[in-house]
């Protein structure tokens, strides 16, 4: 193991074990020791750089939600068009649905948290108000929530489900959500 002053890196490597081992053993599964041991860090590493078992989990599940959004910022930063935008969505779903099982099972974990504890919640309100602003930049407020919701949705179910569905039905949806209907006369 290194030791602090040759490990500036030490924090990150936690963080990032932190995360991994969520991903394979679930948050009931996370110690500081199980993660000292995984980082290959001192035991006495956890509680320099954190303030607790929570304080670890704030900031991974934080550090994965910036991930997250990033990969918001990237796909809908490259749309120009009211089509270009259905289009960044639509890849957005099939991104985080196709993508690691990883990504999958961290949001779901956390979600899970923000149903039980507070704290969480409001850690997946500020993931959900960026991710939202981010496609107001192309909807209106009230489709860029459904929106939002949609990507969620349709990304856990094409993940979980055994014949997930292919892009024209995802990109159906999507242009059902974002067109506005004709007033009737």
């Amino acid at each position: 193991m290194a030791t602090g002053r040759t490990d500036p890196q030490r924090r990150e490597r936690i963080i990032a074990a932190t995360l991994d081992h969520i991903a394979d053993e679930g948050v009931a599964g996370v110690s500081h020791r199980k993660i000292a041991l995984r980082a290959d860090v001192p035991l006495g590493s956890m509680t320099y750089h954190f303030g607790g078992m929570d304080d670890l989990l704030r900031e991974a599940f934080t550090r994965f939600a910036d991930q997250i959004v990033a990969v918001f910022e990237l796909h809908l930063g490259r749309a120009g068009t009211p089509d270009e935008a259905r289009e960044a969505v639509v890849e957005l779903i099939h991104l985080l649905s196709e993508g690691p099982r990883r990504e999958l099972v961290l949001t779901q974990e956390l979600y899970t948290l923000a149903a039980r504890r507070d704290e969480y919640r409001e850690l997946t309100h500020a993931w959900m108000n960026r991710s939202r602003r981010l496609l107001e930049q192309h909807f209106d407020p009230d489709t860029a929530r459904q929106l939002d919701a949609l990507i969620e949705g349709l990304a856990l179910h094409r993940s979980l489900d055994t014949e997930p569905q292919d892009r024209e039905l995802t990109r159906l949806a999507v242009r059902r959500m974002t067109t506005v209907a004709e007033p009737s006369a």
